[in-house]
């Protein structure tokens, strides 16, 4: 049986590419420790995911945050341009768990969105709700209800 079960922190954010085959896949490392004789030994793993796994890894996942993977592990075989043999050991993901909330890019598009919807409120603008289409959480230029002074004022800000 080959399974894994790992518990870490990303080393570093996901790098999501798409294939030739309209496939898509993401690779990042993450970090797991081990305490023998009162140290504590870092080990480091890459890890693979494919298709919609993949986009989502990409999209929530960030360096630090901490999760549960589970998978199994590949190990690759190739030869280089000079004819020399490499491996890659790696852990193609089946399941992957955040245990560690939201990135911490989310946080600060949050603290944006909210600055400048104080700022709209200190020029006495007034934001409407968001349009019915507008399918993401941010908060834009077109989702201020703003008069032609107002976002000359904002311009100049």
């Amino acid at each position: 049986m080959n399974r894994v079960l790992l518990t870490g922190r990303l080393t570093r954010d996901p790098e999501m590419r798409s294939l030739a085959n309209s496939k898509v896949v993401t690779q990042f490392s993450i970090a797991t420790n081990e305490y023998r004789g009162g140290q504590e030994k870092a080990e480091f793993h890459t890890v693979v995911t494919w298709d919609r796994l993949a986009e989502i890894c990409a999209q929530y996942l960030g360096k630090g945050q901490l999760v549960a993977i589970e998978g199994r592990l590949q190990t690759r075989q190739w030869e280089d341009d000079r004819k020399l043999r490499h491996w890659k050991t790696e852990i193609v993901a089946s399941s992957v768990e955040m245990l560690s909330g939201r990135k911490k890019k989310d946080y600060a598009a949050e603290s944006a969105a909210e600055a400048l919807a104080t700022q709209a409120a200190q020029l006495g603008v007034q934001p409407h709700e968001l349009a019915a289409d507008d399918d993401d959480d941010e908060l834009d230029d077109e989702d201020l209800d703003l008069e032609p002074e107002a976002e000359l004022a904002m311009a100049a800000a």
